[in-house]
């Protein structure tokens, strides 16, 4: 047991998230503590509010919510869908399914669309499966499945959902702030994603974007949403002119996301972008020199989590066990069907390093030797 905090060492945080923190933002986090309808705040909050829009390339409102992104997951479901209405689901990894889970919850009527895991989701099953339905409200998709490592095409399925009139929502967690997502040109409704990954500060807070007909369907709702703390007109009502109470806001988190998003516009959006592709590359060229298998391939591959297939022999939870207890990195583990099967290595905003990567890849090899792997 630990006896204080500084008997922790510093880690490299290389999994599928939370990401390492820039140090600008812990720093902001400490300013003093203002309440939550003081007129400064309010300034911070327009500021945050703005630059998350500018981030998702979006004129929609954006709020930050407090919770990580399966807050900004379920928000949505509770908000947008009522019991009975009918949602048609993407599914292709881990969290699609946690996308079915909460849906199901919502008491809406869930139409999945299942396909294989570590590949992008075929387009022409969503546009089959439209053409039997007359009455869909909402289709789901992710942007970047963090259980297989595979970066979406919103492209086809934004315009096919279009096409039969219902509206999209897409998990940006993995991708907002690595990956380019716009919002408004993919005609997105409603998209979320978490602090923790590439905006490169602490969990706690999930930036949405809500466009004007999600939100004219969420306040023409027959019945209440199921959730009173994610109730996106409620939370609405405070980031907009009216600043209605909903909740007391976690003040501290506002200063460190205000900061990572400054940070976010200062590295320059194609900077950044170009950062997170190149050391993905760095990391990828490293593991395949060492003769390890990846999922995914070509355009597909997500620049932010690489899974990396255990080859027979290893002992996959004692390598990363040891690359943690013995140099500190961390890395994630396989979930779902991928369980015992795969690493994912993540590399997100500030963990998005060029030396990282080479620790990580210097630190594997000698635990694989250790191990009496043949590299």
């Amino acid at each position: 047991m630990l006896k204080n905090d500084s008997e922790l060492p510093p880690r490299i945080l290389l999994g599928p998230g939370p990401s390492m923190a820039n140090a600008r933002v812990l720093d902001a986090m400490s300013h003093s503590m203002l309440g939550y309808l003081d007129p400064d705040f309010m300034v911070v909050l327009d500021e945050i509010s703005d630059l998350i829009a500018r981030l998702y390339k979006t004129k929609n409102l954006a709020m930050a919510i407090p919770g990580t992104g399966s807050a900004g997951m379920e928000a949505g479901f509770s908000s947008l869908l009522e019991p009975g209405d009918k949602v048609v689901m993407c599914l292709y990894g881990h969290f699609c399914e946690r996308m079915f889970e909460m849906a199901t919850r919502v008491g809406a009527n869930v139409v999945p669309i299942r396909a294989q895991w570590g590949e992008p989701f075929p387009e022409e099953l969503l546009e089959n499966e439209l053409k039997n339905h007359a009455d869909v409200k909402l289709v789901t998709a992710i942007h970047g499945e963090t259980s297989t490592g595979i970066c979406q095409p919103l492209e086809n399925i934004s315009s096919i959902t279009k096409e039969h009139g219902a509206m999209l929502m897409v998990d940006a967690v993995t991708t907002l702030g690595g990956t380019d997502l716009d919002v408004d040109k993919l005609s997105i409704d409603y998209a979320y994603s978490a602090s923790q990954k590439c905006l490169g500060a602490p969990p706690g807070l999930s930036p949405v974007v809500v466009s004007d007909e999600a939100m004219a369907t969420i306040l023409s709702r027959k019945t209440k949403p199921y959730s009173w703390y994610l109730d996106l007109s409620l939370l609405a009502n405070y980031w907009n002119e009216r600043r209605i109470y909903h909740h007391t806001t976690p003040v501290s988190m506002m200063f460190g996301i205000r900061e990572a998003l400054n940070i976010i516009f200062e590295e320059g959006l194609e900077n950044r972008f170009a950062r997170h592709e190149k050391n993905a590359e760095i990391l990828r060229s490293g593991l395949k020199s060492m003769q390890f298998d990846l999922l995914g391939s070509g355009k597909s591959r997500l620049n932010q989590i690489t899974p990396v297939i255990i080859p027979p022999g290893v002992d996959g939870n004692e390598v990363a066990d040891q690359l943690l207890r013995e140099f500190n990195i961390e890395i994630g583990k396989g979930l779902g069907d991928f369980a015992g099967k795969i690493w994912r290595i993540g590399l997100m905003g500030e963990s998005s390093q060029t030396e990282y990567v080479f620790a990580f890849l210097s630190a594997l090899e000698s635990v694989l030797i250790h191990q009496e792997f043949p590299l």
